[in-house]
């Protein structure tokens, strides 16, 4: 490197600070919405991201808290009795829907009333599907967000690329300079712009993934009590047909 060149990066970085509050500041004002947007969008990503993890954490416990409590020989009334009509989570809502069912059936034949006993094991099995399903539904809230996240922040930010370049070559058409003290604030201001689409972008993606695996997972662990549970109330109608 000669001596003239470092006196030109001398002068960029005398004038140009490479910060990223700096690159901020700097940049045009397309390309600072461009990394607010970005930079609000992995903010409220990470929020999600936390909420989901500890949610599930949170969930996954109290099902085998609350299958311990199912399996442990002790009566479904009293158990229903135990939880209450506010279940604190999605397997609790499914046996709170299906004992529902089932009481209502049992008021019905005390007043006198046949039950169609295989209408009622159809009832039942719709009440907990829907459940699982509205449980589910509400688990899976926001991520939507994380996966147009993951797909979009990328593009976004090659946009603000593109038109940190474009300014650039904007100031070295109106100069006449194509010295580094011209090209380097707007290459930075479009780099920078790259770097907070990925940095929302990967995490974004990563998150997704694994969450969604452990979503897929903790739905099937529904699924499999539901229909172990309504293989046990089935067994139950059969003896009182």
């Amino acid at each position: 490197m000669d001596v003239e060149t470092v006196g030109a990066v001398g002068a960029i970085a005398a004038e140009v600070e490479f910060s990223i509050w700096g690159l901020f500041l700097q940049a045009d004002i397309i390309v600072k919405a461009v990394m607010i947007f970005l930079a609000a969008a992995s903010i409220w990503c990470w929020a999600i991201i936390f909420d989901k993890v500890l949610r599930l954490r949170s969930l996954t416990k109290r099902a085998g808290h609350f299958e311990e409590k199912f399996w442990s020989g002790s009566s479904l009334e009293e158990l229903y009795d135990r939880v209450g009509p506010r279940p604190p989570d999605p397997m609790s809502s499914i046996f709170v829907a299906a004992m529902r069912e089932w009481r209502r059936s049992s008021a019905k034949n005390k007043d006198g009333k046949p039950d169609n006993m295989a209408g009622l094991g159809q009832r039942i099995d719709r009440v907990m599907r829907i459940s699982l399903e509205r449980e589910m539904d509400h688990l899976q809230r926001r991520m939507t967000f994380l996966a147009s996240t993951g797909a979009v922040a990328p593009f976004l930010g090659l946009f603000g690329t593109v038109w940190g370049i474009m300014n650039t070559f904007t100031a070295i058409g109106l100069s006449s300079d194509t010295s580094l003290a011209t090209v380097a604030p707007g290459i930075a201001e479009a780099l920078f712009a790259t770097a907070l689409g990925l940095v929302a972008a990967i995490p974004a993606v990563i998150a997704y993934n694994s969450i969604s695996s452990d979503m897929n997972r903790y739905a099937l662990r529904l699924e499999n009590f539901a229909g172990e549970f309504g293989a046990i109330l089935s067994r139950q109608l059969e003896d009182r047909a």
